[in-house]
């Protein structure tokens, strides 16, 4: 039973290729309802693994993967067509990848990192999810006139969190590091007083 929550994180990540397909060929509503099914996963493999007490190690790593492979595909894809502006793209891009590279730099200099979902990520990417389904509910359903204030204004919220999101990681982050290594330099210092 342990197994099944991956399984289905897994067909998230599956997703992934299939939403940047249509995307690329302009089947929005198409991704629309894929992008509906990915959510709808994430939710019923959370569920189960909490419901059933089956959470593992992988799924623990896996998930906010898949969840981020996803974001950052259709970000990603609905800016290579221009149909979001490239600065929000490159905002949800580097906000993921200074995440990536705090891990990898911990890892790198022998820091056990423990990824604190805070609040305002949470929010970040609840903003996230929602202005990418509205942008591809907008294109595949031709709601452009009747929703496009409401998408700019989205678009500078999407904006707006994400900085404030990937700040307070990386200022944690920092914070943490600091410390780890003000505590390996007293150990040291002790060590060789004896």
């Amino acid at each position: 039973m342990s197994f099944v929550p991956n399984l289905i994180t897994l067909g998230r990540l599956i997703l992934v290729p299939v939403i940047i397909y249509l995307i690329g060929h302009q089947e929005f509503e198409a991704a629309f309802w894929v992008f509906v099914a990915a959510g709808v996963s994430d939710g019923v493999d959370g569920f189960i693994a909490r419901r059933f007490n089956v959470k593992t190690t992988l799924g623990a790593w896996l998930d906010p993967v898949a969840d981020k492979a996803l974001l950052v595909s259709i970000f990603v894809s609905l800016g290579m067509q221009d149909l979001i502006p490239n600065w929000l793209v490159i905002l949800v891009v580097s906000r993921d990848v200074l995440i990536v590279g705090a891990v990898l730099i911990s890892w790198l200099i022998g820091f056990s990192i423990t990824m604190r979902p805070l609040m305002v990520s949470k929010i970040n990417t609840t903003v996230q999810i929602a202005y990418a389904a509205g942008v591809l509910a907008v294109l595949g359903f031709g709601l452009e006139a009747s929703l496009a204030s409401a998408l700019v204004l989205g678009t500078y919220l999407t904006g707006m969190t994400t900085v404030v999101s990937g700040a307070s990681y990386l200022v944690d982050w920092v914070r943490d590091v600091s410390a780890w290594e003000t505590d390996e330099a007293e150990k040291q210092h002790t060590a060789s007083d004896n």
